[in-house]
Order: C-alpha cells, then sequence, then structure tokens
C-alpha cells in the first residue's frame, strides 16, 4: 500500500520550521489503489505567518542614510604645542648649480674595495659672494653628509671604465669633520646624468683656475706695490737722514767759525 501526501508547497518556502503533524491529516480510500486526497490540507498559523513576513520598516530604517555630523562648535585645545624650528644646514648663502639623485662610494685602501658611502642627492653648491663651488651630498633618509669639499682647479673626473653611468675623482673631503684623500665613484640612474655631472665639475674647475689666476695676478700687484711703498719709504728716510746729517754738519762749522772769531777777539795786540 502507497501513501501519498500531499502539501503546499508555497508555503513551505515562507517556513523555515516544518510543522508538527497534528497540523494536518491523512485520508486513504481502502477501495482504490489510488489514495484520496487529504481531507486537509496543511494549515500554517498565522503567528507564523506573519513573523515571517519581511519587515519593510526596519529596513527602511536601515536604508535610510546616516545623518551628518553636527557641528556643535566645541574647541578642543591640543595638550602638546609644537613651535616651529629653523633649521639651518649651512647652504642659505650657496646657490645650486646641480643636482641629481645619484649612489656615492669611496675606495678603501687597507681593504682593497670599494665600500658604499650613502644614496642621495649630490650637489654643486656656488656661494653668492666668494664665488667657491662645493660639492655636497646628503643620504636620502637620514639626511647624514656623505662628501662635504670644494671642486679645485687641480680636480680632474674621469669615466669609470666597463660602466659609463659612473665617475671617479680624487678630493681631499671634509664629511667627517677631519680633511681626507679620498678617492670616490658616483654612480647614477641613467648616462645623461653622468655626463651632465662630468661637464659641470670640469666647468666648476676651469671656472676656479682662472680666479686663483687672478687671485694670484692681484697677489703679485699688490706685492709689488707693497714693495715699491717700502722702497720709497726706504729712500726718503735716507733722504731725511742725509738732510739731517747736512744740517748737523752746517751747525758744527758755524759753532766752529763762531769759537774762532771769539778766540781771536780775545788775544792780546802785538806790539
Amino acid at each position: 500500500m502507497t501513501v501519498t501526501t500531499t502539501v503546499n508547497l508555497d508555503s513551505l518556502l515562507c517556513v523555515n520550521l516544518t510543522p508538527p503533524p497534528s497540523l494536518y491529516k491523512k485520508t486513504l480510500n481502502p477501495n482504490t489503489s489510488s489514495p484520496a486526497e487529504p481531507s486537509k490540507r496543511l494549515t500554517l498559523h498565522k503567528s507564523n505567518m506573519a513573523s515571517k513576513e519581511p519587515d519593510h520598516e526596519h529596513r527602511e530604517d536601515d536604508d535610510a542614510p546616516a545623518a551628518d555630523d553636527e557641528d556643535t562648535g566645541a574647541q578642543v585645545a591640543p595638550i602638546v604645542r609644537l613651535e616651529e624650528v629653523a633649521v639651518t644646514t649651512g647652504e642659505e648663502e650657496e646657490d645650486a648649480i646641480l643636482d641629481l639623485k645619484s649612489k656615492l662610494y669611496r675606495f678603501d685602501k687597507d681593504g682593497n674595495q670599494w665600500k658604499e658611502r650613502g644614496a642621495g642627492t649630490v650637489k654643486l653648491l656656488k656661494h653668492k659672494k666668494t664665488g667657491k663651488v662645493r660639492l655636497v651630498m646628503r643620504q636620502s633618509k637620514t639626511l647624514k653628509i656623505c662628501a662635504n669639499h670644494y671642486v679645485l682647479a687641480t680636480m680632474t673626473v674621469q669615466e669609470h671604465a666597463g660602466n659609463d653611468k659612473s665617475c671617479l675623482w680624487h678630493a681631499s673631503d671634509f664629511a667627517d669633520d677631519e680633511l681626507k684623500d679620498e678617492l670616490f665613484c658616483i654612480r647614477f640612474a641613467s648616462v645623461e646624468n653622468c655626463k651632465s655631472f662630468m661637464e659641470t665639475f670640469r666647468e666648476v674647475a676651469e671656472s676656479q683656475k682662472s680666479t686663483e689666476e687672478n687671485k694670484e695676478a692681484s697677489a703679485a700687484a699688490g706685492l709689488l706695490e707693497k714693495l715699491s711703498v717700502e722702497e720709497k719709504e726706504a729712500k726718503d728716510k735716507v733722504e731725511e737722514e742725509d738732510v739731517k746729517a747736512k744740517e748737523e754738519t752746517e751747525t758744527k762749522e758755524d759753532t766752529k767759525k763762531v769759537d774762532d772769531s771769539e778766540k781771536k777777539d780775545g788775544e792780546p795786540a802785538s806790539t
């Protein structure tokens, strides 16, 4: 014997809980092999149906846009006041004629190898009054000085063998607060930056050479002028001494003549 139960599927879709068996009744027809329709369909409790209906009011509240924060006008004073501090870099009286990102190396004579000095920005700074140019490089994060020296007329820069993005030069560096003879190697991100650095470095060295020649010429002229002044003073002094000696001689002669005349007047007349 086969038992078939007919259930309203539309109502089951809205119900998460299985209704108890007491809510429906199954009836069978003994004279036929097919089961008869149930005498009573599934009856749902109104309270259950009501609880499963979507809460439109609550959803509308959730979908409502949040209200903007109201400005109460209250002012909160900071706990700690930080004052601006003027930082002196020593570059205030200088103009940058070159500013490029690079990585600097120095040659370690004891270890016979290259050691990285730092990565940052290399600058060529020209003093507004004296016209001197110095090379300064600081690390990008800590701002620690990697190189600090003047570009002199005797300095030369040359391309690194085997790497067209690097170049070498010797300098008396003052980065560690004391003069040290260093061999530097600097590497740039492109060949153009390396060529620009080398050209500017050489131009500065040439300009410093002419400046030093002018200073030497000025010093020589000043020395000659000083010597001429000293010679003139010595000559004037000799002439003054000669005049003084001449005056003293004339005075002595005049005194002698007076004495002689007095002696002559005081002698008795001859008989």
